[in-house]
Parts: structure tokens; C-alpha cells; sequence
């Protein structure tokens, strides 16, 4: 009988271990520290799905503890664009189609990442496409067209980010008033990069990876710059005791869903998944990170029709070459990720963090 009790006070013992280690990250620290907001621009739940089944029925995104879905329409229509879609997103408020980080009366309204660095966290910005793109031009810029690509360029000034990782090098340097934005950050104490290798030497201090001319090439064409870069730029971010933010977007599944093309939206949503794998292992790892995963808008009313796991193959059908309306899915890891959960619009997502983070709201 003796012997009987010792066994289930050892596995009770044993148990209790395990639960504590599983929750370790909840455990040891309940206030957010760091957020990576992570944005599959275009990503509706299809073309979730049909990375899942080309991958043969598993994604690193099927972690996430919690999931909600958000409401992506604008302040003028119905179907966001990326611009009124990253805005919502960056600053908490819904603009109308084609403005940047300005509400829609084309008043500035700051993002989370300025009001990170207000409060003495890191800052980083990581994307597969131009850096003056839609989607990170919202967390960075304030202008009333997404197309002044060398206005918006010029705002990476006015934020004291820590890295910024993508494309668009033409936007600051060879600029028709002159300007060479490089030269300028480097006078700020900036380290600038011209490749996914070269950041990757830059261990610390701050960092402008301008990885290419115009946008990166599409998957696998362009190699692992979108997982590489966001472990570069986590090993900088986290060298800050106060915290940090990073906003990362897998930019090109937006673009396969603009060309109704099954296969670029699999590589583009498999490429950003595997950089999810990055920020979730980053999350075990560092109580107080919390990982927000989330879309702008649907790209290509894509409908599954049939698929095959064990193959790995799955046929789509598209309502449209554009944007559609449907609501996409939210989903969240480590610290607070439960209050991530529920039907709201998408400027919630950034008031959630920002109450997490105790920042008031200035807008």
C-alpha cells in the first residue's frame, strides 16, 4: 500500500511539473513586455487553410492558443485597401482607402510604434516588400496618399525605430529632390544594410536593412529573408530591457490573391509561417512576449474546392482580382493572448495592446 501512494504522489508530483512547465510563459510573467504584430497582408482563413493542406496538414500557426476574427472595412467603404486596413491596425482608428497613418479628416494620428518609443521600448519593421509600402508605411509614416513613396520614405526619419528590414532602397537614395535618406540615417547613428547577409552581421545598436532596389522578389526566389530577418531583428530588440515592439508583414500573399495564383499565395503564406515559427519559439522562450497574427484584409474571394493532404495539393477558385470584405482571422500566443479573442473591428487590436501596455491613447 505504501509503495502505491508513493507512485501517485510521484505522479501527481510529475504532473503538476508538467502543467507548470507548459504554462511557464503565463507563469513567471503576466504583464506584456514585447509584442511582435504580425501581418499576412491579403490573408484571409483560405489562404490559411491552403498552406496548411500544401504543407500536408500542419502549420506552425495551429500553436496559437486563442483566435478571433476582426472587421476590416474602412471609414469610406465597404472593402479596405491596404492603407486604411494597416492604418486601422497601426493607429486604432479607421481612415479612408489610399491615406496613411492619418485619420480620415488627414489629421496625423500616431501608431503603436510611436508611442512604443515614447515609452523608451525598442521599435522594428519587417516586411518581404518595399518599406515604403502600404502596410509598414502605416506604423511609420503620415501622409494623405500611399503613393508619395519618398514623402513616406523621409517620415522613417521622424521615428526613432531601432531596425526597419525590407525593400525600396530606390525610395531613399538617387531621389529626385536630392536627398540620401542613408546618409541621413547614418548621421542618427543608423548601421545601414544592403542584404539579408549583411544585417545579419549588425549585433547591435540601430539598423535600416534596404535589401533591394524596388520590392523583394517572390518565394523562394528571394531565400529566407522574411524568418531571417525577424530573428535578426529580435536578437537587436530584445537587448532592451524595457521591451519592444516589431511589426512584421508577410507582404506577397496579398499579391498571388491580386493574380487569383494558388501557387504564389501557398509559397507566400508557407514563408510567413515558417517566420510565425520564429516569434512563437521566441515567445516559449521570453516571458511577456506576446504574438499577434492577424491580415489587413482578404485578397481574391479564394474559395478551397478540393485539396488532398497526403499530396499536398489543393484547387482554388477567386470571386476577384481585388480586395474582398470578409472578416479574417486573428490569432494569438504567450502572454495576455486570450484577450485576443471574440468578433471586433480591427482597430481593437491595437487598443488591446495598447491597455495591456498601460499607454494612453493621445488620438
Amino acid at each position: 500500500m505504501k509503495k502505491v501512494n508513493l507512485l501517485l504522489l510521484m505522479l501527481v508530483a510529475f504532473v503538476s511539473i508538467q502543467c507548470q512547465s507548459g504554462s511557464k510563459s503565463v507563469a513567471k510573467e503576466t504583464k506584456v513586455k514585447n509584442v511582435i504584430f504580425m501581418i499576412g497582408d491579403g490573408m484571409g482563413i483560405s489562404q490559411v487553410y491552403s498552406g496548411l493542406t500544401s504543407n500536408k496538414g500542419s502549420l506552425n500557426l495551429e500553436r496559437a492558443q486563442y483566435v478571433g476574427i476582426s472587421k476590416t472595412y474602412s471609414a469610406n467603404d465597404y472593402v479596405t485597401d491596404s492603407a486604411a486596413g494597416g492604418t486601422a491596425l497601426a493607429c486604432g482608428e479607421k481612415t479612408n482607402n489610399g491615406v496613411i497613418g492619418v485619420n480620415k479628416d488627414s489629421v496625423a494620428i500616431k501608431s503603436i510604434l510611436a508611442y512604443a518609443a515614447e515609452n523608451d521600448l525598442s521599435t522594428g519593421v519587417v516586411v518581404s516588400c518595399e518599406l515604403t509600402h502600404a502596410t509598414p508605411a502605416s506604423f511609420v509614416a503620415h501622409q494623405i496618399n500611399r503613393n508619395m513613396n519618398k514623402e513616406i520614405a523621409a517620415d522613417y526619419l521622424n521615428l526613432p525605430f531601432t531596425v526597419a528590414i525590407g525593400g525600396g532602397r530606390r525610395h531613399f537614395e538617387n531621389r529626385e529632390d536630392g536627398r540620401n535618406l542613408t546618409e541621413e540615417l547614418k548621421a542618427k547613428d543608423y548601421q545601414v544594410a544592403y542584404s539579408i547577409e549583411e544585417v545579419k552581421q549588425i549585433k547591435k545598436g540601430k539598423v535600416i536593412g534596404l535589401v533591394s532596389d524596388e520590392h523583394p522578389a517572390g518565394y523562394p526566389e528571394r531565400g529566407e529573408l522574411l524568418p531571417e530577418g525577424v530573428a535578426a531583428a529580435l536578437d537587436i530588440l530584445s537587448q532592451n530591457d524595457k521591451g519592444f515592439v516589431l511589426m512584421v508583414e508577410g507582404s506577397q500573399i496579398d499579391w498571388g490573391g491580386h493574380s487569383n495564383d494558388t501557387e504564389v499565395i501557398v509559397n507566400e503564406m508557407l514563408d510567413f509561417d515558417r517566420t510565425v515559427k520564429i516569434a512563437f519559439d521566441f515567445a516559449d522562450k521570453n516571458p511577456g512576449t506576446l504574438v499577434v497574427i492577424t491580415a489587413d484584409h482578404e485578397t481574391g474571394g479564394m474559395s478551397l474546392l478540393k485539396g488532398n493532404f497526403e499530396e499536398g495539393t489543393v484547387g482554388a477558385k477567386y470571386t476577384t482580382g481585388g480586395h474582398s470584405a470578409v472578416p479574417v482571422p486573428v490569432f494569438s500566443y504567450g502572454t495576455k493572448a486570450e484577450e485576443f479573442t471574440g468578433f471586433y473591428q480591427n482597430t481593437n487590436i491595437f487598443k488591446k495592446i495598447m491597455n495591456l501596455y498601460g499607454f494612453p491613447i493621445d488620438n
